[in-house]
């Protein structure tokens, strides 16, 4: 019996070649063919051999027969009206998973007696191992309860006095200690940003200079520095002796230029 994907051998014949005579009349190589059509070269040397089946269903072929004519305006339709592709009736489904309604009803009471089993299997070893200390829990609830208290007759005037003597509290001294001298530095800078910094001494020597980044601080003591210059100066916080700055009075476009003196005082720059 011919399958429904082929065509018989007599169905068409000379279709193909007579698309070859009609390429080479034409003058197109195989790879014009196969880049007009949008088909494969080997699509293309099929049709032209008649070789059906390596082409898929016969609807197929004869829609690429077609293409391939009108292409090359070759009349194939007096051969393709004469062929007959015999159809075969589709083999009927049978299906080969099918299980019993009993078996599966075993198959779920067995799965939840192993569901039963395995947790019994956890929680009776969990439940023996936590008696012991349950068990002791119990006999320390039990020792903190309070014995009854015996009422006696009270004391003698004397022992009393003993006793409240005895009992008397050590009152501590409350008297705060003395407050320890920490040492400010006479200028710090903190920086909230990247920032263009110069620091020079009293003799004009360039102690620092470069760019300090953000979380970065820097601390001078008293005649240490005697002249700065901070560029970007909203980023940076000036401390003199612990007390925050304003560096309005000294800045110009956002760059602060301030001498300080050895009192610690701060003046702006004279340009």
């Amino acid at each position: 019996m011919m399958q429904s994907n082929q065509i018989a051998p007599g169905d068409g014949a000379g279709c193909g070649l007579l698309l070859q005579q009609g390429r080479e009349a034409a003058g197109l190589s195989l790879e014009d063919v196969s880049a007009r059509l949008k088909m494969p070269v080997r699509v293309v040397q099929s049709l032209e051999s008649e070789d059906w089946t390596t082409l898929g269903a016969a609807v197929f072929v004869r829609g690429q027969l077609r293409s391939y004519a009108r292409l090359l305006g070759v009349d194939i339709e007096s051969r393709l009206a004469q062929a007959a592709v015999a159809s075969v009736t589709p083999s009927a489904l049978v299906s080969h998973t099918h299980t019993p309604r009993y078996r599966r009803i075993a198959e779920q009471a067995a799965r939840r007696a192993i569901y039963i089993a395995i947790t019994a299997a956890i929680a009776v070893p969990v439940w023996m191992g936590m008696r012991p200390h349950l068990a002791n829990n119990e006999l320390a609830v039990q020792s903190l309860e309070m014995p009854a208290t015996t009422v006696t007759e009270p004391a003698s005037d004397a022992v009393q006095a003993s006793a409240s003597a005895q009992r008397t509290p050590l009152i501590a001294s409350m008297a705060s200690l003395p407050a320890q001298d920490i040492a400010q530095p006479a200028l710090r800078l903190k920086f909230t940003g990247d920032s263009w910094v110069q620091v020079f001494a009293a003799d004009g020597r360039a102690i620092e200079q470069g760019v300090l980044a953000a979380g970065q601080t820097r601390s001078y003591a008293a005649g240490e520095v005697a002249r700065l210059v901070l560029g970007n100066a909203t980023a940076v916080q000036v401390l003199q002796a612990g007390k925050p700055v304003d560096l309005a009075p000294f800045s110009r476009a956002n760059v602060a230029r301030f001498t300080l003196s050895s009192d610690g005082s701060l003046a702006p720059v004279l340009d």
